[in-house]
């Protein structure tokens, strides 16, 4: 299985979406990894996968405010998508 370090900034939505459902009401400590990259700097992130791929996706005060705005995106655009009545009356 392939892994990957993901920064915020290069977070896509297929990720990001990953994110979301992993952790609906966010992560907390528990749920973060520590380890040590190539330069000896400590990384912090949570993980995620796919069929092919485990993303560690680092840790920042920006990913909780992404993966919020995020999930109330989606809400909105699945309010948008429900169909309303054409006509004034109640369907019977």
């Amino acid at each position: 299985m392939r892994r990957a370090i993901v920064d915020i900034k290069k977070l896509t939505p297929e990720i990001l979406s990953l994110l979301v459902a992993r952790y609906p009401d966010g992560y907390d400590d528990d749920h973060i990894i520590s380890f040590k990259n190539q330069h000896n700097d400590t990384i912090e992130a949570v993980e995620v996968k796919t069929e092919d791929t485990i993303y560690l996706v680092k840790v920042s005060s920006r990913l909780a405010s992404a993966m919020a705005e995020f999930e109330d995106n989606a809400e909105d655009n699945y309010d948008s998508d429900v169909a309303l009545p054409s006509s004034g009356t109640e369907p019977s």
